[in-house]
């Protein structure tokens, strides 16, 4: 027997069933306002992100000329492979930076680096990729000091101090501005169709109230009216 011919596979929209949660959403009101801010924040939330980007571009560009190369020096022991550190970090020969104060060792080049060579700015890869780490502020300070062993303390408080002051003080925290305007703006949305809501039901409430006086009004006429001629039936029959 033919083997069946690959198709479209039927079964793979069953993954389609973790979205009938969602229609829970349109019983409640209150999370209808959390999802229609959400998806009327995107457009300003893809703005913010490209200014992040560009402010990574901008600072990652800025490492590059100022710590390419400059992480991948510790200390060693004189004339062996062996790190002569249980912790090692990056070292200088001269300046302000960490020295090789131990007998017998030497700072020299050979090591990958901190993070097991993950964290440098020898690449504008590995460059963006250490800022947005230092912009999520998830060990933005070992970073810092890292590169203050490395070359000093001259330039990198300059330079990751205002990396978080713009980066994660202002940028980041515009997310939460335009998030908090836009809930806002649909809770006031939200609150004035609820008002509009009760004003229209009120009307339709007035509207049927009327109208049943009305017609009480027109059937007390119409029997008024059928008293009065039959009292004058029965004058004229006597």
């Amino acid at each position: 027997m033919a083997p069946k011919s690959a198709g479209f596979d039927v079964k793979a929209l069953r993954a389609f069933r973790v979205l009938r949660p969602l229609r829970l959403v349109s019983g409640v009101p209150s999370l209808q306002v959390v999802l229609n801010s959400i998806i009327k924040a995107m457009v300003p939330l893809l703005h913010i992100a490209l200014l992040v980007l560009f402010m990574i571009i901008i600072y990652a560009i800025i490492g590059l000329e100022l710590f390419m190369g400059k992480m991948h020096k510790t200390c060693y022991y004189t004339g062996t492979d062996i790190i002569a550190e249980d912790r090692p970090a990056p070292c200088a020969h001269t300046g302000h930076g960490h020295h090789c104060n131990v007998n017998s060792t030497e700072c020299r080049s050979g090591w990958p680096g901190p993070n097991s060579g993950i964290t440098h700015f020898d690449n504008f890869g590995f460059a963006m990729l250490t800022v947005y780490q230092c912009i999520t502020m998830e060990g933005w300070t070992d970073v810092l000091y890292w590169v203050n062993d490395a070359i000093g303390n001259e330039w990198p408080w300059i330079y990751f101090v205002s990396l978080i002051l713009l980066g994660s003080f202002f940028v980041l925290n515009l997310v939460l501005g335009v998030l908090s305007g836009e809930f806002s703006k649909e809770r006031e949305k939200a609150k004035s169709r609820g008002d509009f809501q009760k004003l229209r039901e009120k009307q339709l409430l007035d509207e049927d109230l009327r109208g049943y006086l009305d017609w009480i009004t027109q059937a007390e006429d119409i029997d008024l009216d059928h008293i009065k001629h039959g009292e004058g039936m029965g004058h004229w029959y006597f």
